[in-house]
């Protein structure tokens, strides 16, 4: 099953009542998205190994939600939506949106706000970017959102992102169309900006409780995803659930056996705190040993970018 939007224009009454029944895609609700990301990875920080990063994710996440509503953003995305549709492609597809200034703007303001925060390093690699023209950071964001890591280096990659994420949650917040589920396959991938997810969420709240939804690492939108089938393959055969507590652990890890990857599953009904970013970075013990298992990750989290 893949995931189209349709403009509204275009929606007829019968799609209506077959999306209702399960919502298959769920635009960013950005009021207070990053503030309670802030707080969750404080909360994570207090007994965790990776208590000082996790922590520093939290001052980020903070300047997200400051930048968001200091540089809201107007655009009329009903054009961009239309075309998107007869090509049956996600809207803001990262490897075909013409992205504009709004995001270095974005940037730069993150940066402003960050620096009082930051020391050592991390100082000097705000400043650095700060100082980078607009080509470089063209550049470096090109090769982020085409998955070319290594071309962008590690402690850099997360500011630029934390600018990319906002400016791509901001348009993916705006959309004025809904979507259905149509037969198809790349369902790994976000339906509106074809990016990867950071983990997925079995929710209590929506609808029939314990749908399984996937947590776009960049525009901050959720699809949904059965739980019977591997997120990545679509395989059925060969699925196992791993964690490090017990059963009713609130993170465990879906590996498949048939194409390797691992992806984690978070449970709302176990901890209704959880929250995708801050749980999955709180959790890497778990993505160790899925690796000591002989599983790759098939999904990315925006302050835990793969080495150069």
């Amino acid at each position: 099953m893949s995931i189209r939007i349709i403009p509204q224009d275009q929606l007829e009454k019968s799609d209506k009542s077959t999306a209702e029944q399960i919502p298959p895609l769920l635009f960013p609700r950005l009021k207070n998205l990053y503030s309670r990301r802030a707080a969750r990875l404080r909360e994570l920080a207090a007994k965790n190994p990776l208590g000082d990063y996790l922590r520093f994710a939290a001052v980020i996440a903070q300047a997200q939600e400051i930048v968001l509503y200091d540089h809201p953003l107007q655009l009329d995305l009903r054009p961009r939506l239309a075309e998107s549709a007869a090509q049956g492609k996600p809207p803001l597809d990262i490897h075909h949106y013409p992205r504009d200034a709004h995001w270095q703007r974005l940037l730069h303001s993150l940066i402003a706000e960050l620096k009082p925060e930051m020391s050592g390093q991390a100082l000097a690699v705000l400043e650095n970017l700060e100082k980078a023209s607009s080509s470089e950071l063209e550049t470096l964001a090109s090769a982020l959102l085409a998955g070319e890591f290594a071309q962008v280096s590690s402690d850099k990659a997360p500011f630029i992102w934390a600018a990319l994420s906002v400016y791509w949650a901001q348009m993916a917040a705006m959309i004025p169309g809904k979507a259905r589920a149509e037969y198809g396959e790349h369902r790994q991938f976000c339906p509106v900006c074809a990016s990867v997810p950071v983990t997925s969420v079995v929710h209590m709240d929506i609808g029939q409780q314990g749908l399984r939804y996937l947590h776009c690492n960049l525009c901050e939108s959720e699809w949904y995803v059965v739980r019977s089938k591997c997120s990545n393959c679509e395989q059925t055969r060969d699925l196992h659930y791993w964690s490090l507590d017990s059963e009713k652990a609130a993170v465990k890890a879906e590996s498949c056996g048939d194409c390797g990857t691992y992806l984690k599953m978070l449970y709302q009904e176990n901890d209704p705190a959880i929250e995708p970013v801050a749980d999955d970075l709180a959790s890497l013990v778990l993505d160790a040993r899925m690796e000591q298992e002989g599983f790759a990750r098939s999904s990315l989290n925006p302050f835990m970018f793969p080495g150069e």
